[in-house]
């Protein structure tokens, strides 16, 4: 079985916490914006859990950013990290 999906959801996590950090929001901040309890984006952004595609919209409204645009910073680390992937 593939670690695929492990690997992608701390890479999720780690960009979600990434841009939140580099816009200066706090966790509570975010999870009121998305109606969710701060140990939900807590446990997104450690890996633990991977939102839902409409919850990933409104993260990224709360982060102000689209959706189109954490998806692509999650490919592009994802490619860093297994380059033979991004050749496929």
């Amino acid at each position: 079985m593939s670690n695929q999906p492990i690997i992608i959801k701390k890479i999720i996590g780690k960009t979600i916490k990434a841009i939140r950090m580099k816009k200066g929001i706090s966790q509570e901040d975010l999870a009121f914006s998305c109606d969710v309890d701060r140990s939900y984006i807590s446990l997104i952004e450690v890996g633990k859990n991977e939102p839902s595609v409409s919850k990933i919209f409104e993260i990224c409204e709360g982060l102000k950013i689209k959706p189109s645009d954490l998806i692509r910073m999650v490919e592009i680390e994802y490619e860093k990290q297994n380059p033979e992937k991004g050749k496929e």
